[in-house]
């Protein structure tokens, strides 16, 4: 019996059209009986042969009209059912015609109209059970031959419906749904298709009960907190989870298993989304011209993503790289509408070219992301940093205010607190100059320009970052590499990183350091094992994790204020306004001056220490340059 169900994968369709016209058949005879309250003698004497031949014959003929016989009857959906009841009226309405025909030709009627009502109603019900007969029976027989590995899903609910549906269609996945798991005390202990739903809290104890190979989460707005709560459960019993798409990303608006996604490590780092004050940032944005610089970087073109929803009239886009930009400028051509996208390949420490592009394109707001942010590669080349982080920052804000743009955002970073490395300094003397500037032309009066500084922490996936450095590892097979075993970062999604400094850019009046909201500060090594755990694999089995020691200018953990810093909250929860202290324009101008000089004379212990005058906290960390540290101390 088995091998004959197995057998009979998919029916011939002759077949099923014998099936179909056999209840058509049988339909209508019940249909006489009915109508004639079971008396045999009556329903003899009714001309019930030629009627439920001429129901049969209609019947066939609606087949063939709607196709209903195409489908896979162990697929079979509540879609299929509509098309059942659409067949079955269709025959009906043939009957109706065909009956009314016979009258015309006989003057009386050869199935009396009550006999096609209920027949009608036969045949829905025959037909659309017996395919849900002939689908439960095929995965019956199916899943007793058959060792399925068992899943949990999480979430009972309409994508929990959803997912169980598509796991006990899908043949080639060899699983099967073993139980449900909900949050919701109220359907704890009811069943969905024979499935328990179980209370979430016994998660792990159900785990070993079933022997659950994979967990789904189909929950689509399932908190951050939570989801991390599950992962963690279903780690620790070596499961693998998985999560379904949003339903905008379903395709062709269908679900199928190859579409289920399994959890990676940005998706437990993120956060819960940003409310933006949406109708600031399209009044800040909206006909206005907005030139973006390092705009083919993480966050400068997920900036320009971002920009081009606010209806602006135009964006500039610069930067040096040119494949990348180019990749970019493609990605948004098809979004851009009306708006005019302009790239340009241009170094923004050239001040003859970016002169000429601010003369052409005399931007309204200027974004300004571009600047060197690799750690131990300033350290080992602090002429660059000067050069492109400071003089380049300093070239682009000197710009702004000869062109009378509106505003100047800056791009800084948490490393500029405190700093320990040349990168982190060069960006610190950048904000100290943006803010200087911005509070000197609003002494002298002259002030058009707004000058505001955004600082944050790491960004998820962005180019450089620990996490796809992970990746590639644990795709090699090892080793990861970790600096420290006590080091920790803020992490932050480079969309919500960008949320918010448009947030920031439309709130401030000039003169601001915006600092974000980071979360909690991650262990590298703590998300390193996580990582291992997501990827199915062992450490000290299958793959290890190496300490290598810190890097060149490299801190265990970073810092948004320094001691000397407090902060002022704003509307936003999520962006603060660092209380730093303000330098006279006048002076940090010179040092610059000074600074650049250096930087082209190419005396790095020199210019270094100039860095370290301008920047009194400035102390360096696993560098060379602590001697310059040292000289201070004993003077």
């Amino acid at each position: 019996m088995v091998r004959f169900i197995q057998s009979l994968r998919i029916l011939p369709r002759w077949i099923i059209i014998v099936i179909d016209l056999f209840i058509f058949f049988i339909s209508s005879i019940l249909a006489y009986v009915l109508r004639f309250n079971f008396d045999i003698s009556a329903v003899l004497e009714s001309n019930m042969i030629k009627g439920s031949l001429l129901f049969t014959v209609c019947g066939g003929l609606a087949l063939f009209v709607t196709r209903s016989y195409t489908g896979i009857i162990r697929y079979t959906s509540l879609q299929d059912g509509l098309r059942i009841i659409y067949t079955t009226t269709l025959a009906s309405i043939f009957v109706f015609i065909g009956n009314l025909l016979f009258w015309n030709e006989f003057n009386y009627n050869l199935l009396p109209l009550s006999v096609i009502v209920i027949g009608y109603f036969n045949a829905v019900i025959f037909l659309f059970y017996y395919r849900f007969a002939v689908k439960y029976i095929f995965t019956y027989y199916t899943n007793a031959i058959q060792k399925k590995n068992n899943v949990i899903i999480f979430g009972a609910g309409k994508f929990g419906r959803i997912t169980k549906n598509i796991i006990d269609q899908d043949t080639t996945i060899n699983h099967k749904v073993a139980a449900f798991i909900e949050d919701d005390k109220r359907k704890v202990g009811k069943s969905i298709e024979g499935v328990k739903i179980h209370n979430a809290k016994i998660l792990p104890e159900l785990i070993k009960q079933c022997s659950a190979k994979e967990v789904i989460i189909s929950i689509q707005d399932l908190t951050l907190k939570r989801k991390n709560e599950i992962v963690d459960v279903c780690l620790q019993s070596n499961t693998k989870v998985r999560t379904i798409p949003p339903v905008e990303n379903w395709v062709k608006g269908e679900l199928s298993y190859r579409q289920f996604q399994e959890i990676n490590i940005e998706d437990l780092l993120g956060r819960e989304s940003i409310k933006l004050e949406n109708n600031n940032i399209i009044q800040e944005l909206k006909h206005k011209k907005v030139l973006i610089t390092g705009a083919a970087g993480s966050i400068g073109s997920e900036l320009c993503r971002q920009v081009v929803q606010y209806q602006p009239q135009a964006v500039m886009m610069i930067d040096q790289a040119e494949s990348a930009l180019y990749d970019i400028a493609n990605e948004l051509e098809p979004l851009k509408g009306s708006l005019n996208l302009k790239m340009v390949i241009a170094d923004v420490t050239n001040d003859d070219r970016m002169e000429s592009v601010f003369a052409e394109f005399t931007p309204d707001i200027v974004f300004h992301a571009a600047a060197y942010k690799h750690v131990p590669i300033m350290e080992n080349n602090p002429s660059e940093a000067i050069l492109c982080n400071i003089k380049g920052t300093k070239t682009v804000a000197d710009l702004a205010v000869k062109y009378k743009v509106e505003k100047f955002v800056m791009i800084s970073t948490d490393k500029a607190v405190n700093p320990t490395n040349v990168m982190g300094a060069s960006k610190r003397i950048a904000e100290a100059y943006v803010q200087s500037l911005n509070n000197h032309l609003f002494k002298d009066l002259k002030r058009h320009t707004r000058f505001i500084t955004t600082r944050f922490g790491n960004v998820l996936g962005s180019n450089g970052s620990v996490i796809p450095l992970f990746k590639r590892q644990i795709k090699s097979g090892g080793p990861i590499t970790v600096t420290h075993p006590e080091i920790t970062r803020f992490f932050m999604t480079i969309p919500e990183a960008c949320q918010l400094v448009l947030e920031a850019g439309a709130m401030g009046q000039g003169g601001e350091i915006y600092i974000f909201d980071m979360g909690k500060s991650v262990k590298i090594v703590d998300l390193a094992k996580k990582m291992v755990k997501l990827s199915g694999l062992t450490i000290g089995k299958n793959i290890d994790i190496v300490f290598t020691g810190l890097r060149d200018g490299e801190k265990l953990y970073e810092e948004l204020l320094n001691n000397m810093e407090n902060t002022i909250p704003t509307h936003h929860p999520k962006i603060m306004i660092a209380k730093v202290k303000e330098e006279s324009y006048v002076k940090v101008n010179k040092q610059i001056l000074d600074l650049v000089k250096a930087a082209n004379a190419d005396d790095e212990f020199f210019m270094v220490g100039l860095m370290k005058e301008i920047v009194p906290e400035y102390i360096s960390n696993f560098s060379r340059f602590e001697e310059l540290d040292k000289k201070k101390i004993s003077i």
